[in-house]
């Protein structure tokens, strides 16, 4: 801590000493494809400026590379070992597991994480839940919970129920995961934010102290309180899927601030 303080005097009272922040991707830079303004210039100041930039995203559906590549495509400067994904760290938990199989219920480029894989879907020992989309039919839960009563285990990439970044609302992940729980009467572990792992393996890439680093994001039941959970100040931008009352229940953020821009009032050299 002190690194910037002796440039902070007659500031803000807001100015911290802040060496990483972690950003949301949805509701924070961009919302339903779109960028928004001072997202880009934000980031590239702070990392000339010497701070740490993680990416942080609860999406399933893609890869490190996959979310990396799509970001610098709408004008960031972005590098793939900034980011940490859903499907990327729940892979990273199951690697530490060693599993003998599994059966990686997922769609699209977040599937990349896992190709380092025994894959079984006949008899897994374990079972990995992520956006499976049309898939997420019948046959496949039926299956999924007769195996999990046969002695697979189940692992859930994200906790939440419903998804509204595409503009409609969508169930989600977490809305499955709970209903084979359900059924199954077993308890999964769950890897994306507000759970500790996601935000442990982003911490565990940048070497600094817990109290140096900020997360920013619209969601107070999964940005805000996985960053409390886990030790951290977080930041919350009335953008994306905010609403205000999410502000009146018992988590709340250290900063509120109504825009993605109003974070560079924190440094003293933005």
């Amino acid at each position: 801590m002190g690194r910037f303080k002796h440039r902070c005097q007659g500031y803000n009272i807001l100015k911290q000493d802040f060496r990483g922040v972690i950003f949301d991707i949805d509701g924070v830079l961009e919302f339903q494809g779109k960028v928004y303004p001072g997202a880009v210039e934000l980031l590239d100041s702070l990392r000339k400026n010497g701070v740490l930039i993680r990416i942080l995203s609860n999406s399933t559906l893609k890869s490190r590379r996959s979310c990396t590549e799509k970001l610098n495509k709408k004008g960031f400067n972005i590098y793939e070992k900034e980011v940490i994904t859903a499907s990327f760290a729940t892979a990273q938990y199951l690697e530490k597991l060693k599993p003998k199989s599994c059966w990686v219920m997922l769609k699209r480029e977040g599937l990349e994480e896992f190709k380092g894989f025994n894959h079984d879907s006949e008899n897994p020992e374990y079972i990995v839940l992520g956006d499976y989309r049309e898939n997420f039919n019948f046959k496949n839960m039926n299956k999924a919970v007769k195996l999990l009563l046969g002695g697979s285990k189940l692992i859930v990439m994200i906790t939440e129920v419903v998804d509204n970044s595409m503009g409609q609302v969508e169930i989600t992940v977490g809305a499955y995961g709970k209903m084979l729980e359900n059924a199954a009467n077993i308890e999964a572990v769950y890897i994306g934010k507000p759970n500790r792992y996601i935000f442990e393996t982003v911490l565990e890439t940048m070497n600094i102290e817990k109290n140096e680093i900020l997360m920013v994001g619209d969601k107070i039941g999964t940005d805000i309180l996985g960053a409390h959970n886990t030790g951290l100040k977080a930041a919350l931008i009335k953008t994306g899927e905010f609403q205000k009352a999410d502000l009146e229940g018992e988590v709340h953020p250290d900063f509120i601030f109504d825009s993605i821009r109003d974070i560079e009032k924190l440094f003293c050299f933005l």
